[in-house]
């Protein structure tokens, strides 16, 4: 967790406690240690956010805080409606549950007044979408973020096992799978996993730093143009 997103976690915790909780109670709570709520109470209280305590006692928000109010028009609630209900689609457990902790916390800032809110049954997206994969996504997101190499245990499209190396760049949700770009190390080419036939999968340490963009860059121009999925067809399936 950032440590923007880990000071509005504390600054909702604060708001919805009933006693004065410690730096203990919160680190807790947000898995952090002590010194690192100690360093955010300081920079909250810096900003002049109302939170009273001490260390050793414990920290409470002055009641009547609230955060200020996000103004978005009908329409463009109504595009967070449908974009979040989308992310139910994409067998991404991890983002299913970022899904839900973004609604909650613009729920909470949107101004009462303006009668827009995501808590709305005039819009329905289907459940239906790619299968639950059987491998942890957020390691996959986690690995392309930080430009780390995984080693996939992978099926091909012959059931066959394969052990692969691969550089990950970028996952790509279609309706009926999701899939993962990579640099090949085994084949020397990009090649596109589909995640449900990822068996296992290892993080490791070795780094491929600075490389992502330039490989972003030369993968996009492998994309098919007809917007099907590349296991589907395309010359940059796994194989």
């Amino acid at each position: 967790m950032g440590r923007s997103n880990r000071m509005f976690e504390v600054i909702q915790v604060l708001r919805g406690a009933r006693k004065p909780l410690t730096a203990q109670d919160l680190g807790e709570r947000l898995e952090v240690n002590k010194r690192t709520i100690y360093r955010d109470i300081a920079a909250l209280q810096a900003m002049r956010i109302p939170i009273e305590g001490e260390a050793g006692i414990g920290y409470i928000m002055r009641r009547g805080f609230d955060l200020p109010p996000l103004m978005f028009d009908a329409d463009e609630v109504e595009a967070i409606v449908v974009g979040l209900a989308l992310l139910r689609r994409t067998g991404d457990h991890g983002l299913q549950m970022a899904a839900a902790s973004v609604g909650t916390k613009i729920a909470e800032v949107l101004p009462r007044e303006t009668g827009t809110s995501l808590d709305t049954r005039t819009l329905h997206v289907s459940t239906w979408g790619a299968s639950l994969p059987g491998i942890d996504m957020r390691a996959v997101r986690q690995a392309i973020r930080e430009e780390r190499k995984l080693r996939l245990g992978y099926l091909d499209a012959g059931n066959l096992p394969t052990q692969r190396v691969v550089r990950p760049i970028a996952l790509v949700y279609y309706v009926e799978v999701a899939v993962l770009a990579a640099w090949c190390e085994l084949r020397d080419d990009f090649r596109h996993f589909r995640v449900d036939r990822i068996a296992s999968l290892k993080l490791l340490a070795e780094r491929f730093s600075g490389q992502g963009n330039g490989l972003r860059a030369l993968w996009e121009q492998t994309l098919p143009v007809d917007g099907k999925a590349p296991d589907a067809g395309s010359s940059g399936a796994a194989r």
